[in-house]
């Protein structure tokens, strides 16, 4: 009986270790994202968006077979302002799924981060489930400086998003998706249960595993 028990309590250690892993190397990728997305002015992300944005999601390499299959998209994090507006928010675990999707030819992985503009977008990515299109507005974001003159024109949608596949970037519409919490990788990340929404309004303290990922989010994002 003690052996069977113990087996188990090293089994689930094991489990727990290998997913706290799996989960910091998905952050250290978040931030690689945002850096790479962000650093690239003539062809990535406007600064002047992120500067206006109140929360950012980084889904890093979302997989084709995935949306062939109509299975899960892929696995990022959710980071929101702080209320002071200085800075930002705990990393939240996310899922994307569902919905259509529209890879570079010959892309076998494609990294996709999302910007929500207002306090509409931001009180939907605080509940644990909602799509895109339907519970909020979304459109594809104009990319580098050039786009500067379209930008007014999307304002209005409460998320713009793009994508990444092979250094390219390109504006990206996720119409039909479905974005929701992944609570197992929030118990990974914080030792414990924790929502999206307790986390996001500044109530969970960051884990030192989110240092490169918030440090990157910081760097991009000043208010001037």
């Amino acid at each position: 009986m003690i052996c069977k028990w113990l087996i188990a309590v090293v089994a689930a250690a094991g489990m727990l270790g290998a997913a706290q892993s799996d989960v910091a190397k998905r952050l250290q990728a978040a931030a690689d994202v945002t850096g790479e997305m962000m650093g690239a002015p003539d062809s990535g992300i406007p600064q002047t968006l992120l500067g206006k944005a109140q929360c950012v999601v980084i889904v890093p390499g979302m997989k084709k077979g995935a949306f062939i299959f109509g299975g899960k998209y892929g696995k990022g994090f959710a980071a929101c302002r702080q209320s002071s507006g200085v800075g930002w928010t705990a990393p939240a675990a996310v899922r994307v799924e569902g919905g259509s999707f529209g890879f570079q030819a010959g892309g076998s992985a494609t990294d996709v981060v999302m910007l929500v503009m207002n306090k509409g977008g931001m009180d939907r990515l605080l509940t644990s489930k909602f799509t895109l299109g339907a519970d909020a507005s979304v459109a594809a974001g104009p990319v580098g400086r050039s786009s500067s003159a379209q930008t007014d024109a999307m304002m209005t949608a409460q998320i713009l998003t793009w994508s990444r596949s092979r250094g390219v970037f390109a504006g990206l519409a996720l119409d039909g998706a479905t974005l929701r919490e992944d609570s197992g990788d929030d118990r990974a990340i914080y030792g414990h249960a924790v929502t999206n929404r307790e986390i996001l309004t500044g109530g969970v303290a960051p884990p030192a595993g989110a240092s490169a990922f918030l440090a990157a989010l910081n760097k991009y994002s000043s208010r001037k």
